[in-house]
């Protein structure tokens, strides 16, 4: 390694390791500040305009863009037809190039103003670091002071190829999220830092769609109360989602991802008191979605519960009123607009992505099959339904007992189908609700017949199950001996 071009905006470490390079004889190019800061510290330096013998113009926006630079990143030294051209037009090749952008995060989150921001958006680092990434086998791309100490080891014990691949790919998915976190901001979007993540320990940040007014939590406009948190985000999202595929007058309460608490009503008051009576110590504490304007009476009667977030596609005045007596409860309203595309979801794992297909699917009553002998009533196909809704956004394994549009036990996030049924009936119990008449919703099929067993000594009537398992003869067999009816779905709605 002879041959290093830096350009950085972060120096931390910078003149130290700088100092490592020229004393293993490799020769210094640099732009204009840090070539400046690097000769302040007595170092030998070849400033960019000196090598392109071309001024940097245009307030700095032009100095690297030019082919004795990039030729030098470009250029595969391995290709007897590169090195001709290169020695024709007197270009030398780099070998290292250590390389930070623009601080552009830094002035967004400074709130500066559009120009300034304009400015701190990088055009030559971006273009040079994908150049020397592409040409790794002759290049080492640097995005970032913990490489250095790497590097220098590396050198020593004559070993850098080893880091040319994973140092490649870690500068294009740097120029990769910088470019996508300009595209947010120009598009209306960003990222926003959170107080912490899901614990104080962890640090963590909102990053929102481009697209402006979309009707979903991460939109909605907060009228007062601390801010949002991690977990804020994630269960008003989880409470606004379902509340919205359930549709007509509702009120959604959410713990912890996960709801314990849903209700339907003729009034927003009675959706909102029928879900807080499935499970009001879990109630405590939570986020509360309501699918309509939130009205004075609702308002009084949340404000008597200990409560995080509050989310609804208006709040009126009286509500606002009542609420300013509680100024830590955070108060959203959801735009108006469409619900957002989300074609992906996504998961992290250590060292990888998981990406699928984002859980739109509802079923609908002429879906169903009936393998009983006892088919549901109207009313009864009406609440399975509205439970099967619930499980689709219930933490797996989901057991969901339900009856007149309103949730009477959930059992949730179990690693065994007959304990969640298990909790679902205790939950009612628990809660004083009486489950004889009631509906069943499993968010998967029933592996065994215990679990509906469960759902049958709760004096269920009816119940929705995708079907599909190998015991399904068991299952139907025990549900034609009490009398139920069982509709299958042909869907399952794990929620992991």
């Amino acid at each position: 390694m002879s041959r290093a071009l830096i350009s950085v905006s972060d120096k931390t470490g910078l003149m130290e390791f700088a100092k490592g390079l020229v004393a293993r004889g490799v020769e210094l190019v640099s732009t204009g500040g840090t070539a400046q800061a690097l000769m302040a510290v007595g170092l030998p330096v070849t400033k960019v305009s000196d090598l392109t013998g071309f001024p940097e113009i245009l307030d700095g926006r032009v100095k690297t863009l030019h082919p004795k630079i990039h030729g030098g990143l470009l250029g595969d030294r391995r290709r007897p037809d590169h090195r001709e051209t290169m020695a024709q037009h007197n270009i030398v090749g780099f070998d290292l190039l250590i390389l930070n952008l623009y601080p552009f995060s830094k002035a967004v989150d400074s709130e500066a103003d559009f120009d300034v921001c304009i400015e701190h958006i990088d055009i030559g680092g971006p273009a040079m670091l994908r150049a020397a990434a592409k040409n790794h086998v002759n290049v080492l791309p640097l995005i970032s002071p913990d490489q250095y100490g790497e590097v220098l080891t590396a050198l020593d014990a004559g070993q850098l190829e080893p880091l040319r691949q994973p140092f490649a790919a870690r500068a294009y998915d740097h120029t990769a999220k910088y470019d996508r976190m300009v595209a947010d901001w120009l598009a209306g979007g960003g990222s926003t830092c959170l107080r912490y993540g899901e614990n104080p320990h962890q640090s963590a940040a909102l990053i929102q769609a481009t697209a402006p007014h979309l009707n979903c939590a991460a939109h909605a406009r907060q009228l007062q109360g601390k801010d949002l948190s991690y977990n804020n985000y994630l269960d008003a999202d989880s409470a606004w989602e379902l509340c919205q595929d359930l549709g007509g007058i509702n009120a959604v309460i959410v713990k912890h991802n996960t709801p314990c608490g849903v209700a339907r009503g003729t009034s927003l008051q009675a959706a909102f008191a029928a879900a807080k009576a499935c499970d009001p110590v879990s109630a405590f504490g939570g986020v509360i979605a309501l699918s309509r304007p939130l009205d004075g009476p609702t308002a009084a009667a949340i404000s008597a519960l200990f409560v995080e977030v509050v989310l609804a596609p208006a709040i009126c005045a009286e509500a606002k009123d009542i609420f300013a007596a509680k100024p830590n409860v955070r108060l959203l309203e959801v735009p108006e607009g469409r619900r957002p595309d989300r074609p992906w979801s996504y998961r992290s794992l250590s060292g990888a992505m998981l990406r699928q297909s984002f859980d739109r699917k509802m079923v609908t009553a002429d879906a169903l099959q009936t393998p009983t002998q006892r088919a549901p009533s109207k009313a009864q196909i009406d609440d399975l339904l509205f439970a099967f809704t619930v499980a689709k956004h219930t933490k797996s394994n989901a057991i969901i007992l339900a009856k007149q549009g309103r949730t009477l036990g959930i059992g949730a996030g179990q690693m065994s189908r007959v304990d969640a049924a298990r909790i679902a009936r205790w939950k009612a119990a628990d809660a004083g609700l009486a489950t004889a008449g009631c509906v069943v919703a499993s968010d998967a099929f029933f592996p065994f017949a215990d679990g509906l067993q469960v759902a049958i000594d709760a004096g269920a009537a009816a119940v929705i199950q995708p079907g599909g398992s190998l015991r399904d003869k068991e299952v139907i067999d025990a549900a034609d001996a009490a009398g139920l009816a069982m509709v299958f779905t042909g869907i399952r709605h794990f929620r992991h």
